[in-house]
C-alpha cells in the first residue's frame, strides 16, 4: 500500500495550484480536493487530508477564504490593512 501524502506536502501542492491560478479564475475548495485527490491519488489522498491542509493554509495566512456567490480558495490581497476609499 502507498504511504499516505504529507498535510505538508498537500498544502505546497495546493498553495501552487491557488498561486497558478491567479488572475485566470478563482478555486473552490472542492475543485481543490479533487485535483489533489486524481494528482496523489485516492489510496494516498482523503478529503479530511485535504480539509487539513486547507486549514492550514488558511491559518497560517498563505490562502484566504473570499465569498463571490460561493466560497473560493486565493491568495491574500496585498493591499490589506487599506480603508478601500
Amino acid at each position: 500500500m502507498a504511504e499516505p501524502v504529507t498535510i505538508d506536502e498537500l498544502a505546497d501542492a495546493i498553495y501552487q495550484m491557488v498561486k497558478e491560478s491567479v488572475g485566470s479564475r478563482r478555486l473552490r475548495p472542492t475543485e481543490l480536493t479533487k485535483a489533489m485527490i486524481e494528482r496523489f491519488g485516492p489510496e494516498r489522498c482523503s478529503r479530511d487530508t485535504c480539509k487539513e491542509a486547507l486549514r492550514k493554509l488558511i491559518d497560517s495566512g498563505q490562502c484566504v477564504y473570499t465569498f463571490y456567490s460561493g466560497s473560493f480558495v486565493e491568495l491574500p490581497s496585498q493591499e490589506q490593512g487599506g480603508s478601500g476609499d
